[in-house]
């Protein structure tokens, strides 16, 4: 073999070296950002495809919270100070469950699909007014136990939280019912002196619709609230396991 030819063969192998080399380096330096693309990439439809799931279970258990409120709304029974068209239920226990655990627009979800529930099934009287109403009220007590709970999760927040619920609703439903339930039924039951007299016959005291707020609907929202809550503080430890949390 000439120098020439050594010379040439030398040239090639250190061109091919050359091109193994610069096709690893490129190796090295496109294969980690390759694979971490692909793996943020996997990630991403991971997280995705949880969150999915996690919404849909969501779903299902404000329809399932909202169903066993509906159910609770026929096991009701009338209280001795209010006339019997007032009647305690448990129907808010499942709500301010939903509401602890899954934050207070899913109590407010699960109120208003109960009530549109109800009015599917049962139907209205008062043209829907009533349904409004009782929506609005059912939320003043779950909207703030589930405010003040979200921001502080333990046992002193929640009672706080369900104290708090119960003042507002015994306030903002006596509010509605002086002003639009209370109207609304004495439109259709004879007036409003047929709504005072069924107060009367319970209690003496009762002589208008100021006196029928303060002694017969505020008194039987605190009743309420104060059951609700109590019921509530028992149960929900326990069914809170089965069911998602909010973070």
């Amino acid at each position: 073999m000439s120098p020439g030819d050594l010379s040439d063969t030398r040239f090639l192998f250190f061109s091919g070296y050359a091109v193994i080399a610069e096709t690893l380096f490129s190796e090295i330096r496109v294969c980690p950002k390759e694979k971490r693309r692909q793996k943020m990439s996997s990630n991403t439809a991971a997280k995705t495809s949880a969150n999915s799931i996690t919404k849909t279970r969501m779903m299902v258990q404000i329809a399932m919270l909202s169903a066993i409120s509906v159910i609770l709304m026929l096991f009701d029974i009338p209280l001795p100070f209010a006339p019997s068209f007032y009647k305690i239920d448990l129907s808010e226990v499942p709500i301010l469950i939903g509401c602890f655990a899954m934050g207070p627009a899913a109590g407010v979800a699960i109120e208003a699909l109960k009530i549109l529930l109800n009015f599917i099934i049962s139907g209205t009287i008062t043209a829907g007014v009533g349904e409004v109403a009782n929506f609005a009220i059912g939320c003043s007590m779950v909207l703030p136990a589930g405010l003040i709970y979200r921001y502080h999760k333990t046992r002193k927040q929640a009672i706080i939280g369900m104290a708090t619920g119960t003042v507002s609703m015994a306030v903002i439903g006596g509010l509605l019912n002086a002003f639009v339930l209370l109207p609304a039924y004495a439109a259709l039951f004879g007036g409003m002196d047929a709504i005072i007299g069924m107060g009367t016959a319970v209690n003496k005291n009762i002589t208008g619709l100021q006196s029928f707020v303060l002694l017969s609907v505020v008194p039987f929202n605190l009743v309420k609230g104060v059951v609700v809550s109590l019921v509530t503080f028992l149960l929900y430890k326990h069914v809170s396991r089965i069911l998602i949390h909010q973070a």
